[in-house]
């Protein structure tokens, strides 16, 4: 019961609207994102907002702590101001947008807030949700509050979902059709590297295990071992999510038997059976020279990382139970052959043997996800848009 209070108390004076009085200027361009997911889908965007309008300010707001921390650790070089957005009460909600006064808000995926969005309105401050989506069980729920709900959002300048669904459903609980329209997804707009990367390689098939964790090695290098026993000389490129775990992973290396090497070194597939990829900022663009990829903080509570960074390459991706920080992300890609979701380490295995014996079916992955990137593309081009027409 303390843990539970305890996170709910942090951030409760700025929550109150209590902030120190931040000096933006009359140029602020506010985005929110309630938490992990929201905060990191809105990077990239934020960016091209501070290149495209250099003479606004940016405050960026969470809703909670861990939403916080990565805004701290993500935007330092890019916001102005990171704070927590206001308790929607109007006491909180006045005060807060009189401190910050933003010449525009930005919210990520559907929060509906009655008393800030009543006040943005009131005070002609232009109010967007951008990334909108909106589940079948919270629509049934607005379904039957129609009438509250259609109130509610006609204080909204404009509503944009990441699909042609998600709007149909906002305009169905009493959203405006002229001002609700389909935008794409933020988290699919994303660029690939520049990569020219040989690492012996050669005609072989590259499995890629990015960003492991502890206990994630053991399963990956036990699959890739029976695996190789019935695939001709597969490759593995390991990377740990933290490059002082090396020295035990080296050890559970060893036991497998198998010839390995390291990415600092100079090693290459031509000689090792596996490389470690003991070297920072190289993961991404090592996924584009895959063959496919599983993606760690899977298999433990970490909750997953991104797979958008080998899918964008048109790399299938494979990931264990555990994925709440991309669950809406492997929704759509395990919607399709770009992704897989496996519950054991023998589905793993057994995934990893498909990918590799099965063309029709690789090729049918790789298809499907060079589809879904074309079919959430042009987000950022439409957010960056819509703020022109009114900057």
């Amino acid at each position: 019961m303390r843990v539970i209070q305890k996170k709910y108390l942090y951030g409760w004076r700025e929550k109150l609207g209590f902030l120190k009085s931040p000096d933006l200027g009359e140029k602020v361009i506010m985005l929110h994102g309630v938490s992990v997911g929201e905060i990191i889908a809105l990077e990239n965007l934020t960016k091209k907002i501070k290149e495209t309008f250099p003479d606004y300010k940016i405050v960026i707001t969470t809703g909670t702590k861990t939403g916080q921390d990565i805004a701290h650790k993500k935007y330092a070089e890019i916001a102005d101001f990171i704070t927590y957005f206001p308790f929607d009460i109007p006491f909180a909600v006045n005060s807060f947008l009189n401190k910050v006064r933003p010449s525009v808000v930005l919210i990520a995926e559907t929060e509906l807030w009655p008393n800030f969005a009543y006040y943005c309105k009131k005070k002609n401050i232009p109010l967007f949700v951008i990334n909108g989506r909106i589940s079948d069980s919270t629509f049934n729920a607005y379904k039957r509050l129609k009438f509250f709900f259609k109130h509610i959002l006609s204080n909204y300048t404009g509503l944009f979902t990441q699909s042609i669904e998600d709007r149909d459903k906002l305009i169905a609980i009493g959203a405006n059709p002229q001002t609700t329209e389909f935008m794409g997804n933020l988290k699919f707009d994303i660029k690939k590297l520049d990569v020219s990367i040989d690492i012996g390689k050669g005609e072989n098939k590259l499995i890629i295990a990015g960003s492991t964790h502890k206990g994630e090695d053991e399963i990956v290098l036990e699959a890739f071992k029976n695996v190789k026993q019935k695939v001709r000389n597969p490759k593995l490129l390991l990377a740990s999510r933290h490059l002082e775990r090396i020295p035990d992973i080296v050890e559970l290396v060893k036991s497998t038997g198998l010839s390995y090497g390291f990415r600092s070194k100079g090693d290459t597939f031509a000689e090792k059976d596996i490389i470690l990829l003991d070297t920072m900022g190289e993961l991404g663009k090592m996924y584009a020279i895959c063959d496919f990829a599983f993606i760690g903080g899977s298999f433990n509570k970490t909750g997953g990382h991104n797979p958008l960074e080998a899918a964008v390459y048109n790399k299938p991706v494979i990931t264990g139970p555990c994925i709440h920080n991309f669950k809406d992300i492997y929704g759509i890609l395990t919607h399709t052959n770009a992704g897989k979701l496996v519950k054991t380490p023998q589905e793993l295995e057994s995934h990893m043997l498909k990918l590799l014996t099965d063309k029709e079916f690789y090729k049918s992955a790789q298809n499907d996800c060079f589809k879904v990137f074309e079919s959430q593309k042009g987000a950022l081009d439409f957010v960056i848009g819509k703020l022109r027409q009114i900057l």
